[in-house]
């Protein structure tokens, strides 16, 4: 707030002096909370509510100002973004597994499922490294001078995600050029 903070002494404070009553009518205001408990709670839980609410709708929108600390900066949004922008293989884990131990329950393709299951291991193994290699590379020439230490984790872990299910959502179109 502005009365916290420290100011030259001879500058200019920016704002008009309040009159009185209006001084204390915001002191009023102020100290309006409820004296009794259940009242107290009940104020407390709406306004947690409504917080929460505010949080929900940035992780749906991408707001910068109400993310959750984990979400916030330049390099985790380039990351989100460069994530988000391809296709990745971990992304399609669940409905392959669930294709997989279908498969698995016939006779007829149990050595076919575990042979896939072997396959779509080494395929996200794999996506994971190039991506891994290619994501620091891209922070490291657009990042230079910031910490970008666990980015390329924070972005691994989004591929896991089936991307209707990523919190934020995704800004970006597939194949979009970063």
């Amino acid at each position: 707030m502005l009365e916290d903070q420290t100011r030259d002494p001879q500058a200019p404070k920016g704002r008009p002096t309040p009159k009185r009553s209006e001084a204390q009518q915001q002191r009023r205001k102020a100290v309006n909370t409820p004296t009794d408990r259940k009242a107290a709670a009940k104020q407390a839980r709406e306004a947690r509510r409504v917080d929460l609410a505010k949080r929900r709708e940035a992780l749906a929108n991408g707001d910068e100002r109400y993310l959750p600390a984990t979400h916030q900066g330049p390099v985790r949004k380039f990351t989100r973004d460069y994530v988000d922008s391809r296709y990745r293989v971990a992304e399609f884990f669940l409905p392959m597994a669930v294709l997989i131990l279908v498969g698995s329950l016939m006779p007829a393709v149990q050595t076919l499922s575990l042979f896939l299951w072997v396959l779509v291991i080494v395929l996200i193994l794999v996506d994971s490294v190039i991506t891994g290699f290619s994501l620091r590379r891209q922070l490291a020439t657009r990042f230079p001078d910031q910490n970008t230490g666990r980015a390329v984790t924070y972005g691994l872990m989004r591929t896991l995600q089936m991307r209707r299910m990523r919190l934020p959502k995704p800004q970006v179109q597939r194949g979009a050029k970063l």
